[in-house]
């Protein structure tokens, strides 16, 4: 029997199977597990949780004669509570970046802690949590519904160390702000969502070693993670209630239009909608991102890079999609203007993707640095333009991700 208890109600052998609010409101990665430390306890009753479900036959239950505000007798029933709960409780109202920042820190580090901890699970061949993978597609979705550019801009900046992790949460608010790019209705979103989080789990099955290497693969290491999607494709059928869209994108993320991707070869239309945004965001993270083996390149730079890809590599409308999503100067992009001075873009304009909101902040005539200064390139009577893209390995800007989220070292 399940029941819905007060967080005062709970002791030691209690197994946990839901907590009544956000996922971002508890202090743990997971909702299901037995109640074994008297520090978790503490740490419920000092979070904002007020509730939580308990499975009496998996774990101790209430006294006979304590009071119980809710029963349910499956899970099922308990979503259906849960969803028309949490109906209300979503906060999705548009925001401006600097707004968002600070929740979108706080979910990238929640989201990186609870796909680790699946990434863990799948090694040791334990199924996907897919209630946890959906918790934080949830959140995920909701902030990019608020601010997309926060979270994909914070999910950028990773380690060399969490990159597989984190590559995973970045790939996922990709694909859900494409999805809205391209019109995708609420479930088909969360779908692509799921997908994005999904779609590396075979790496799970990878040796660190050739994962992390820093130089290049050999031929018989190359073979090797050329299996992943196949190995994650198994994970996944193991799992149950696995979302097809998800099996579908971790099988094909890597396939091509013109046919020479893996593992299968398809080729244009055999290739499905969602593997083809899959296989754009896939791209667009490992190229901007921090590797064992190379800096990540500049966002617009990336953008430019792929546009030359994109005959044969990629479907041209939804790479076409995929610029206007983030705009061809991406937050974090560095950029020159005409006035000869250096700016970080720190979020899109009202109008053209030509013309950001930047900050300025270095003099190439001087060369060197200057009071920062907010400048919206599309204001009225602005005369300021972007006249090229800069390279952030050439000037080696330390501050650069700060300068643009306002957050020092590890953003999130």
């Amino acid at each position: 029997m399940l029941k819905r208890i007060r967080t005062q109600q709970l002791v030691l052998g209690m197994h946990l199977s839901e907590f009544c609010g956000s996922w971002m409101e508890h202090p743990f990665w997971r909702t299901k597990f037995v109640l074994t430390d008297p520090a978790d306890i503490d740490r419920i009753l000092a979070s904002s949780i007020q509730e939580v479900w308990i499975d009496a036959s998996k774990g101790l239950d209430v006294p006979p004669d304590a009071p119980v505000i809710l029963e349910a007798s499956s899970a099922d029933a308990i979503d259906q509570v849960m969803q028309a709960s949490a109906t209300g409780q979503r906060d999705t109202a548009e925001v401006a970046t600097a707004v968002e920042l600070e929740r979108a820190a706080r979910i990238c580090a929640k989201s990186r802690q609870a796909v680790t901890a699946m990434f863990k699970e799948a090694r040791l061949g334990q199924a996907v949590d897919t209630a946890v993978a959906l918790h934080v597609v949830q959140e995920i979705t909701d902030s990019v519904a608020r601010n997309g550019e926060a979270l994909i801009g914070l999910a950028r900046i990773k380690t060399i160390d969490d990159y597989t992790y984190m590559h995973s949460v970045a790939v996922c608010a990709l694909m859900v702000a494409l999805a809205r790019r391209l019109g995708l209705d609420e479930a088909q979103t969360r779908s692509a969502g799921l997908a994005g989080l999904l779609h590396d789990l075979g790496k799970a099955a990878m040796p660190l070693s050739v994962l992390n290497k820093p130089g290049k693969l050999t031929d018989e290491e190359f073979t090797l993670i050329k299996s992943h999607p196949a190995k994650g494709h198994a994970m996944l059928l193991a799992s149950n209630n696995t979302d097809e869209t998800a099996l579908d994108v971790c099988l094909h993320h890597h396939e091509k239009t013109d046919g020479t991707g893996y593992p299968e070869g398809l080729r244009g239309d055999e290739i499905s909608l969602f593997a083809r945004m899959g296989a754009v965001c896939d791209v667009y993270d490992a190229i901007t991102s921090n590797r064992p083996y190379k800096s990540g390149w500049d966002p617009a730079e990336s953008l430019r890079k792929m546009a030359g890809w994109a005959e044969g590599h990629f479907d041209p409308k939804v790479f076409q999609a995929f610029v206007k999503s983030l705009g061809i100067y991406p937050v974090g992009s560095l950029v020159r203007l005409g006035s000869g001075r250096i700016a970080v873009v720190m979020e899109q304009g009202s109008g053209s993707l030509l013309l950001p909101r930047v900050k300025v902040f270095f003099s190439i005539k001087k060369d060197e640095r200057i009071a920062p200064e907010l400048v919206d390139l599309s204001a009225p009577g602005c005369s300021e333009k972007i006249v090229g893209r800069e390279d952030p390995a050439y000037w080696r800007f330390q501050d650069l991700n700060q300068l643009w989220s306002g957050r020092p070292g590890q953003p999130w």
